[in-house]
């Protein structure tokens, strides 16, 4: 498949600046995989979509604030986005500057803290701190807002630009699915008699990386850690048995699970993850899945395509478009059940 199968043309005023006033006002599209039937809904609605048994799957990773601006030693402007702590003083990061700096050249950061520039390793930069690198961050980052908002993070940020159950901390960029639930709503989900377990899946800044090649089958995927723990396996089985659907929230969720399920069958899993989902893909846990809007020609909207079928997932878009639903990690989100033919004989877990 080409990059350009997933392209879809988007107005400027839709890509959502600001959330919603409320976490649960956003808009919900209801899209049928095996159909293609769309029903625009509020994401309240949520609760009366899922079935009694049914195990919603959230991705608990907490995002930490990720972007720091420092200057080089010839005194021009650096922005540093990290990538991930690569354990020790080193982490990958993202550098941005008038010019790619030297190795062996240093970074002066906030705080007092230098950075030495060691090298590349493929899109990214490897910096070795003089302190620890997650504190540096923790202290004196900013919320990692994506390029697309072109705007610098507010304190309104620190918290709407998280889940509210976000406990490990790792992500650089939001599970953005997640924004749209507030307690009331998990509570509404738990009143239907709807399960929930948790996966970690920090998402790194290569989730806003495009693809820059035609064919998809030359494209690598950037890695980021995943965990899938034991007892969300056994919930999972324990879905099964009662013959409920594992609803994931969220593409990093999605990914979380279908790489611990390589084998033919889900298992606990705790290692990085390559995972590109496209069309052809066959689902081994997966029945349901929640989901914001993505970018044009992003192997988000990819997966999305492999789950509800890329004719069906595309005129969804158009119909979003038409609709004015707002985009993107801020915007509204979608309940897509599968088309039918992209899911694996479900077995016990």
């Amino acid at each position: 498949m080409l990059r350009s199968d997933f392209h879809y043309d988007l107005p400027e005023a839709l890509i959502a600046r600001h959330p919603a006033p409320r976490r649960s006002d956003s808009r919900l599209l209801h899209l049928d995989g095996r159909s293609g039937a769309l029903l625009d809904r509020r994401f309240t609605d949520l609760p009366s979509l899922l079935r009694r048994g049914d195990l919603l799957v959230f991705n608990d990773t907490r995002v930490i604030p990720a972007r720091l601006h420092g200057r080089k030693e010839t005194g021009g402007r650096v922005e540093v986005l990290l990538e991930r702590v690569q354990g020790g003083a080193r982490a990958l990061v993202q550098l941005r500057s008038s010019k790619p700096p030297a190795p062996g050249s240093r970074i002066e950061l906030p705080g007092g803290v230098r950075a030495t520039v060691l090298g590349r390793e493929e899109d990214f930069w490897l910096l070795e701190f003089g302190a620890d690198p997650a504190g540096v961050f923790e202290r004196h980052g900013e919320m990692p807002l994506p390029p697309y908002l072109h705007r610098p993070a507010e304190e309104s940020d620190r918290e709407r630009y998280q889940t509210v159950y976000a406990c490990a901390p790792g992500a650089v960029a939001a599970p953005t699915a997640g924004l749209h639930f507030d307690e009331a709503l998990l509570a509404a989900c738990d009143e239907a008699g709807v399960a929930r377990a948790q996966v970690t899946l920090h998402v790194g800044a290569g989730t806003f990386q495009p693809v820059r090649v035609d064919d998809l089958g030359e494209h690598r995927m950037h890695a980021e850690r995943a965990t899938v723990p034991p007892a969300t396996c056994s919930a999972i089985a324990a879905c099964r048995q009662r013959g409920g659907r594992v609803v994931a929230v969220g593409t990093t969720a999605v990914r979380a699970l279908e790489s611990a399920a390589q084998r033919g069958r889900i298992e606990p899993y705790a290692d990085d993850t390559r995972l590109f989902i496209t069309p052809g893909f066959r689902f081994k846990v997966v029945d349901a899945l929640v989901t914001n809007f993505h970018l044009p020609e992003s192997t988000l909207l990819m997966l999305v395509a492999a789950f509800a079928g890329r004719a069906h997932v595309l005129a969804a878009y158009r119909h979003a478009v038409a609709q004015r639903y707002r985009f993107f990690s801020y915007g509204d989100a979608m309940f897509v059940e599968p088309d039918p033919a992209v899911l694996e004989p479900r077995v016990a877990a």
